[in-house]
């Protein structure tokens, strides 16, 4: 059994660092996904967000609390813009068809 668990040759050594690099790999892929997703954010739609702020949703809420911040903010980001302006004939395009 000690044999099994022991490193004595090279290629256990090498097993041994190949894993722990790729378990370093891991945690930072994990931490690094709420700084791409505000990098995302403010890219796709122009809103700036802290990586704290997404982390506590996400501690709040999990996948279903991030969803809601992200939501309240594009709705509040869209009604800065004001209402938006229907044309008069819109409804006439659709009885067309």
């Amino acid at each position: 059994m000690r044999q099994l668990f022991g490193l004595t040759s090279p290629g256990a050594w090498a097993m041994l660092s190949a894993a722990v690099v790729l378990f370093i790999l891991l945690v930072i892929s994990f931490r690094s996904r709420v700084y791409v997703f505000c990098q995302y954010l403010k890219t796709m739609t122009g809103i700036a967000l802290k990586p704290t702020e997404v982390r506590s949703a996400f501690r709040r809420g999990g996948k279903e609390g991030v969803r809601e911040l992200f939501l309240d903010l594009i709705i509040r980001e869209d009604l800065k813009g004001g209402p938006v302006a229907i044309p008069e004939n819109a409804g006439e395009e659709g009885k067309r068809k």
